[in-house]
């Protein structure tokens, strides 16, 4: 019998979903997006939030992808950005450690959840902090860890060491805290396809990114905070992406990924995407 592969890399079609409404997402001054909306007197709008993120649901199944619903809880209040409890790789999940209060009781009800399916956990950060925004399958044997704000040094120690027994080789990616996320700035789009801020990230992971034959799409710093590379893949060329982001979507047309077009707004102000609203838990 052969053993159940989960996700093999960033790119293979999308199978199935975990994901959760923001029914009861509250604004929280938790990372430098909201914070500025929160300056200007905004409110959370959560039925229109629910609105937008019903139509990222749409989408995933009108793509086939298989979408696992939680129930969301008025206590956890970003419990919507589901990404971020862990990570997923061939072998089962990574279970990650939140570094601010407000999520951390996040982790037990997306664990029991796993436990529903089925999912093995075969990693667990149990030293420092890893968020599941951080983290990247560059390809089949290499994992990068963005250290940006949620995920620090001694949580991508931890992990590194835990999965070694799988033979993947682990590297850290440092960007300046404000980007809150490694997929604020850098997401993998399709098989060897990228969007990158390259004047945020380090030179060597560029450099790293185009020895391993990656057509490399600038994104300006400046749409960081639009969301510019907060796109999520699908598999076969198509990612779900956001309908204001023109520039970047152009780009990714360009480069041959076709691009479903979300009329994300009010959602975008609590400071994630697509991808952030989204954990994978299965690629073919």
């Amino acid at each position: 019998m052969t053993e159940k592969v989960y996700v093999r890399n960033a790119t293979n079609e999308l199978k199935k979903v975990i994901v959760c409404s923001p029914k009861f997402y509250k604004f929280n001054g938790i990372n430098e997006i909201t914070k500025s909306w929160m300056e200007k007197g905004e409110k959370e709008h959560n039925e229109l939030m629910v609105k937008e993120w019903q139509t990222l649901i749409d989408a995933y199944k009108e793509n086939g992808v298989e979408v696992v619903e939680m129930e969301p809880q008025p206590e956890l209040e970003v419990q919507t950005f589901a990404r971020d409890f862990g990570a997923m790789i061939k072998e089962g999940a990574i279970i990650g450690k939140f570094r601010h209060p407000a999520r951390q009781k996040e982790t037990a009800v997306y664990e029991a959840k796993l436990k529903e399916l089925g999912i093995p956990i075969v990693a667990r950060c149990n030293a420092g902090c890893f968020e599941g925004g951080d983290f990247w399958m560059i390809d089949e044997h290499t994992l990068a860890f963005g250290l940006v704000d949620r995920t620090d040094q001694a949580g991508v120690d931890n992990l590194r060491e835990q999965l070694q027994k799988f033979g993947y080789t682990v590297v850290g990616v440092p960007v300046a805290p404000e980007h809150l996320h490694l997929d604020m700035c850098f997401n993998i789009v399709a098989p060897k396809v990228c969007l990158a801020t390259k004047s945020v990230l380090p030179f060597w992971f560029l450099r790293m990114l185009e020895r391993r034959g990656f057509n490399i799409i600038d994104v300006p710093e400046e749409l960081i905070a639009k969301h510019g590379c907060n796109v999520q893949a699908l598999g076969k060329n198509k990612v779900l992406g956001i309908a204001n982001n023109v520039s970047v979507n152009e780009k990714l047309e360009a480069a041959g990924v076709e691009v479903i077009k979300l009329p994300l707004e009010q959602i975008l102000k609590a400071g994630g995407g697509p991808h952030c609203m989204t954990y994978p838990v299965q690629r073919s």
